[in-house]
């Protein structure tokens, strides 16, 4: 290539115009090159600055990764794992994330979701702070932000759709875990997870806590029989309803239960219900597609319907909540004036708060322990507790845990809520 160029040089008029030529083609070649190492560049920047969602990953059941230093322990000779859904909507984001650190813990799992009422930006927000908020977050990779989100109906089969989504996610992120919990951005814990794991240690993990009765009484024109469309689960975006003029008979194929919408649910019942095996699961959700309040009866009409369940689900959903006299349709926000009886309870979790209510701070400082903006303080935190430092920040064995003093209360309360069901004949409410 040199020597043509010298050659084009030393030539007369014929040969100025060639090296005009090649001058040109020269300066084509350069501004190619140039544009070929600037492509990826920008691509690349356009990709981090990119205004979409984050979204969940889906790795196969046998590719999710754990800190190589302190592996993971699950399955039926450890410690529970707990699998947790926490929902909010729009506005919430800052509350899902104190949640989320109130009930952190590296041995389990944590969907996050934002109704599609919050905007992207929340939701960048919310995966932003969750990835910043500790460091055994990012070690351990066990939460995740769900992306692209359903609907945030009050009424209707979208949150449903949301819960067995999250679910069937979750079955995927990790084989071994063993209890599915939904919470909402009003819950708070009022124990530890290090309590929660030691106490549920001596539970068999068969039995799932879901609060409901058969006795529907006046409402079972309302809950039953009337019928609705949740436009969210057809539009994306959209957050009303319509309610048919008629309504349907109740169903004689099976038997309609209905309860509290929060519940702690064992793996087993989970893969029934999201694989659906058998029929059951399959016809009770096209049938709760168009219920008023669908999370406040699936669950519990799929296992109280089923023999394989029917014998296993202890009624309680776990909760401790305060109600009016006559009771209303939710029950009250929680004070300061309820945090003895909320101690006293033994129940592992609380409803409702109102966001920035100081009663939370109080629950952190006095029943979890919890140390600035970090984690609750487990068995698994081993660094330095100071005014500079997290002692969750660095970590020893998390396959071991530390109960305190609200164990106790928690475990008295599970062994009411067994003895309870024991002493009922049946698991399931027939009345």
């Amino acid at each position: 290539m040199g020597t043509v160029v010298g050659g084009v040089r030393g030539g007369g008029v014929g040969g100025g115009a060639a090296g005009a030529g090649e001058r040109w083609r020269w300066i084509v070649f350069l501004l190619l090159a140039f544009v070929s190492l600037l492509l990826p560049l920008l691509l690349l920047f356009l990709s981090a600055s990119s205004s979409s969602p984050p979204r969940f990953r889906l790795p196969g059941r046998t590719t999710a990764t754990f800190s190589d230093a302190v592996p993971v322990r699950c399955g039926q000779s450890a410690p529970p794992c707990l699998a947790y859904l926490l929902t909010g909507a729009r506005g919430d984001g800052p509350r899902l994330l104190r949640l989320l650190l109130a009930v952190y813990h590296p041995r389990n799992q944590y969907a996050l979701h934002l109704s599609a009422d919050a905007s992207d930006k929340e939701r960048q927000d919310l995966a932003a702070g969750v990835a910043a908020a500790a460091p055994a977050i990012s070690a351990f990779r066990n939460v995740a932000v769900v992306g692209t989100p359903t609907a945030g109906t009050p009424v209707g089969s979208s949150g449903l759709a949301g819960t067995l989504r999250a679910a069937a996610v979750l079955l995927r992120l990790h084989p071994d875990w063993d209890w599915f919990l939904t919470l909402s951005a009003a819950d708070y814990p009022v124990v530890t997870q290090d309590d929660l794991i030691h106490v549920l240690s001596n539970v068999s993990r068969q039995l799932n806590f879901v609060d409901h009765t058969s006795d529907i009484g006046q409402k079972e024109s309302e809950k039953v029989q009337s019928m609705i469309v949740d436009a969210g689960i057809y539009l994306a975006g959209r957050t009303n309803f319509f309610r048919a003029t008629e309504k349907r008979p109740t169903p004689d194929a099976f038997k309609f239960f209905t309860g509290s919408p929060w519940v702690i649910l064992n793996r087993q019942f989970i893969e029934y219900c999201v694989l659906g095996w058998e029929n059951l699961p399959r016809i009770l959700l096209m049938y709760f597609n168009n219920v008023m309040l669908p999370q406040e009866g699936y669950f519990h009409s799929v296992i109280c319907n089923s023999l394989s369940f029917l014998n296993l689900t202890v009624n309680n959903d776990m909760r401790y909540a305060a109600w009016d006299d006559p009771p209303q349709k939710d029950p009250v926000f929680l004070d300061m004036a309820h945090y003895d009886r909320v101690l006293d309870s033994g129940a592992p979790f609380a409803r409702r708060f109102r966001e920035n209510e100081p009663l939370l701070d109080r629950i952190d400082g006095s029943i979890l322990g919890r140390w600035g903006r970090g984690p609750v303080h487990g068995a698994w935190c081993s660094g330095m507790k100071s005014w500079f430092s997290d002692p969750c920040s660095q970590w020893s064995d998390v396959n071991t845990v530390r109960p305190g003093p609200q164990a106790i209360k928690l475990r008295q309360y599970v062994g009411r809520a067994l003895e309870e069901t024991s002493s009922s004949g049946s698991s399931c409410s027939r009345r």
